[in-house]
């Protein structure tokens, strides 16, 4: 058995203060390079400061109106079912609350539809799927691709009939804003009030963008939630115009059948038999007719309560939030990332090479 006493390898304070001015004099030594490293550092940071394009922001806060029950008008309703028709005393667009509209704001369809939206720039009349490609330059760049230079989005074109090329392109537009230029958020869950932050280097397009992004969602969202109010008020319509027309047929009837029992003799009364049958249809649809013209005032009622849905609280005023990389923190940054990155290369180099020594 192998008695010899380990040796003791554990450092001392001595000599981590020693490895310490090691490490210190091995970078004093490589000044030279640490030196030209800040230069080129500051030089880069610099450049990037001056082409890096400022940064708007438009925002738009929103509040969401809360649903509100039937009331009394519940009891009222109850005759519309015998028609088929459910008015209800809910909301048809209950899904769209909370996480749900944010979400609603940053979809595929909204966005795609907002960039379809016309504006004008310069005196001409756009899409904002235009001016954003313009913004990014995207053209220049399409200058030698015989596929993408012809490539248009003319305001309010039909999505259906948009090319493979023209989809992939909006889903790039898409990707671009969803990751870095949209945001949708409710700051506070207490708070009805939601918050909508569209970012872009193009002051314009942020401020055009976020307000008719505003406009598509509300209209998407005030159709949701009262299509079912809209589906039942239609109904309603047609079955008062119906009952109407039954009405005015058998007042017509009655009259039609009183000219023919003119003068005749009382002992012939099974004669006047038809204009007491007319006179019976004439009571019932006016009944019926005066219920329903009571359902579909109520049902119109019903569609104004559903609408407006959205109430913008502020909207994006110019000038916009611009946030811009300053020359003097650009220069500092760009210096200390330089020199951070060649401290750390010469410092692995320098372990490699005593690694390969006691080796």
């Amino acid at each position: 058995m192998d008695n010899t006493p380990t040796k003791n390898e554990e450092i001392t304070l001595k000599d981590l203060i020693q490895k310490v001015k090691e490490w210190y004099l091995y970078f004093l030594y490589k000044w030279k390079i640490i030196v030209i490293a800040a230069i080129i550092g500051f030089a880069l940071g610099l450049t990037y400061a001056i082409i890096k394009k400022p940064i708007y922001t438009a925002t738009l806060t929103f509040a969401l109106e809360d649903e509100k029950g039937a009331g009394g008008l519940g009891g009222a309703l109850g005759f519309a079912s015998t028609f088929g028709v459910d008015l209800g005393g809910g909301s048809g667009g209950g899904i769209f609350t909370g996480s749900n509209l944010a979400e609603l704001f940053k979809s595929r369809s909204m966005v795609e539809k907002t960039l379809l939206t016309p504006v004008k720039v310069n005196g001409r009349l756009i899409s904002l799927a235009e001016m954003y490609i313009q913004n990014n330059d995207w053209r220049e760049k399409w200058r030698d691709n015989q596929r993408y230079s012809s490539v248009k989005f003319l305001p309010n074109s039909k999505r259906k009939n948009f090319t493979r090329d023209q989809d992939s392109i909006l889903g790039l537009m898409y990707t671009d804003l969803s990751k870095s230029g949209l945001s949708v958020i409710q700051k506070d869950k207490k708070i009805s009030i939601t918050t909508m932050d569209v970012s872009s280097t193009n002051e314009l397009f942020a401020k055009y963008f976020c307000e008719a992004l505003a406009r598509q969602v509300g209209k998407f969202y005030v159709e949701a939630k009262s299509k079912k109010a809209r589906m039942n008020m239609s109904i309603l319509e047609r079955q008062v115009d119906s009952v109407r027309g039954e009405l005015n047929s058998a007042i017509t009837g009655v009259a039609v059948a009183n000219d023919n029992t003119f003068n005749l003799n009382p002992a012939l009364n099974v004669r006047r038999a038809p204009s007491a049958r007319r006179q019976v249809d004439v009571q019932a649809n006016t009944a019926i007719l005066t219920e329903l013209v009571k359902q579909s005032e109520l049902a119109k009622v019903t569609l104004r309560k559903e609408t407006p849905l959205i109430q913008v609280v502020d909207r994006p005023i110019l000038p916009l939030k611009k946030e811009k990389l300053g020359k003097v923190k650009g220069t500092l940054t760009g210096g200390f990332i330089a020199v951070f990155l060649t401290l750390l290369v010469l410092g692995v180099r320098r372990l490699l090479n005593e690694l390969d020594l006691k080796v």
